[in-house]
Order: structure tokens, then sequence, then C-alpha cells
């Protein structure tokens, strides 16, 4: 049997009635070269009905591009990052690139892995959603050679950066816990070195301080970001006395832990303790009870720092920017009113 040849761009051409460079245009939207209407749906119909599809290594060659793109996350289980892949994804469809998903879990030891990401597989620009630490990161990058943007977390000095305003996220959710009527809060906070952590930190003190309570160490543990750590962090919490009458979980699987934790302490939530946490996937529906969250634009913050980079790469962009403001309480079953009122 003969091998099919594949369908080539004059044969979209010949199928269209048009020039080869016409096809080329249309389907690589090349915005500075006028092209009609009707021509361009001419052209698109029959690439559609050839079931043409572009050649990406050789366009490659021609403009020293891949059209793919990574992105670097620190944890494949987390919902919080799948969410940011998809919106991530979906936007690096629209502009015409793939999208390159790497685990990296620590780059302290191997200092060169964004380098590998970058010209290995050649990829024309990085997102960065990872948990080194700043300097590190920075530093790593920098080798890499290639535009890139920091996706969950601002760091100083770095212009391209794009993540919510976690500060407001948890001073927003300590305040709804404070109009239930809770004032022993403890708070299952994340990495304490890193931005999010800190500044979720700084935004629980901030509600708890406008309400007159007075802080009190004693009433965080670090969770960090896995369930495992919200357990451990509830532990210490039940051996406060007074112990709190109510938790804020500074990511989802914190949360979950900490459930875990109180069904095994004999604990009932919302009764004896609320819990809540920053961040709403469809994990916190599912959980028992179904968690009080505070919902943040995940998918949408991968979106805006997807097309930033592409913006940055094909020029149409110096920098990339933007802090996004959380999206609101969502209330479940969680959350009550403390017992003793």
């Amino acid at each position: 049997m003969t091998k099919k040849r594949s369908v080539r761009l004059d044969d979209v051409a010949a199928a269209a009635g048009v020039h080869t460079s016409t096809v080329s245009r249309v389907l690589n939207n090349e915005a500075d070269h006028r092209v009609s209407t009707e021509t361009r749906e001419r052209v698109l119909i029959a690439a559609k009905e050839l079931n043409y599809h572009a050649n990406a290594m050789a366009r490659g060659l021609r403009t020293s591009r891949t059209h793919t793109l990574g992105i670097a996350v620190p944890q494949l289980d987390n919902p919080v990052f799948a969410q940011i892949i998809i919106g991530a994804t979906a936007a690096a469809h629209s502009r015409g690139y793939d999208l390159l998903v790497s685990l990296v879990e620590d780059v302290s030891g191997e200092s060169g892995v964004y380098e590998r990401l970058a010209h290995n597989n050649r990829v024309d620009g990085l997102m960065v959603s990872t948990l080194e630490k700043d300097e590190v990161l920075v530093e790593t990058l920098k080798r890499a050679s290639v535009p890139y943007v920091i996706v969950n977390r601002k760091i100083r000095g770095v212009a391209n950066c794009v993540a919510y305003d976690s500060f407001a996220a948890a001073k927003e959710s300590t305040e709804y816990l404070l109009s239930l009527g809770h004032r022993r809060i403890g708070h299952l906070a994340g990495r304490l070195t890193g931005y999010n952590g800190t500044k979720r930190l700084a935004g629980y003190y901030a509600a708890l301080n406008a309400a007159g309570i007075e802080s009190d160490p004693q009433m965080v543990a670090e969770a960090g970001y896995t369930l495992e750590g919200g357990v451990r962090a509830v532990r210490s919490l039940l051996a406060c006395k007074p112990r709190p009458t109510a938790l804020l979980a500074a990511t989802v699987l914190s949360a979950a832990g900490a459930l875990k934790a109180l069904y095994a302490a004999g604990i009932i939530v919302p009764d004896d303790m609320s819990v809540m946490s920053i961040h709403d996937v469809q994990i916190a529906e599912m959980l028992h009870p179904p968690l009080t969250t505070m919902r943040l634009p995940l998918q949408e913050m991968g979106r805006v720092a997807t097309l930033g980079l592409v913006d940055l790469i094909e020029g149409k962009a110096t920098v990339v920017s933007k802090l996004m403001r959380p999206e609101g309480l969502l209330i479940r079953a969680s959350t009550a009113p403390p017992n003793n009122l």
C-alpha cells in the first residue's frame, strides 16, 4: 500500500482559489496583511474540509519559534494548579500555541532546570508557578534566556508577574468568620517564607486587629499546601487552651486535611468548629460537610498570564503585571456561628 500524501499549503490554496502566501497569512493570523473577510472564510473552510494541519517543525524553522509554551508547577495532584493549567491551555490554543506542563518540585540543588526546560523542549516562553525561594527562581530563569511570567505570586524586582490579592482574600475570609461571632480563629498557614503564605497571614492579622482582637501566635500553624500538612497543623491547634472555634485554611487541600483530623478527634463541623478555606475548586463541594470557600480567579489567572506571555514573545507587550481580586465567598455547610452564642 502506498502511503497517503499529507495535505500541503498549496492544496488548500488550490481549493480556495488563492495564492499560497494568502493561505499562510490567514492560517498564521497575520494582522499586518489585509485579507478580505470573504477570502479568509474561504481559506478556513478549505483547510477544514481538507483536514489541513500545519507542519509545526517547518513553521518553527521559518520563524525561529516552536509555538510551544512551558508551564512549571510544583504539584500535579493539587486542584489549584490544575485550574491554572486549564485556563492557560485554553488561552495558548486560542493564540495558536501548545502548552507543555512540567512538574518542578524543587530546584535548589538543580540550578539548570528551567534552562533545560526552555532549550531541550524548545519552548518560546515559560510560565512558572513553583515554590522556590525568590532569589533562586529569578537566577535560574535568567539562564533560560526566554521570556517568562511568574504566576500565582509576585517577586520584588520582577516585572512580569500575575497573581491574586492573597492579603484581601485572607482578610475578607477572616472578616466573614468574625461576622458569625467567632473570636478564636485559627489559621492553617501556607508557607510562611513565601509570597502567598505571608500575604494571607498578614490579611488574617489585619482583620483580627481591625476587630479589636489581639493576635495570638499560637493560633497560627504552618500547614503548607497539602492534606497531610492540614492534619498536622490541626493537631497542634487542638492542643491550644482554649482551642479555636473556627479555622481558616490557606488552601483547599489543607482544609481537607483539617476536616479529616477533626473527624478523627470527634469534633463535629460546624457544630463544634467551623472550617473554611481560600480557593474554591470542585473538591470543596465533595467534602463532608461541603466547604465554605473564598473564590479566586484561578483559570483567569492562567489565561491572563498565558496571553501576556504570548504578547511578550510576539513583541506586542513589554510588561505583564496584574494583581487579581478575590471573587467572593461561597458559603456552604462547614461554617456556622460558634455554639456558645
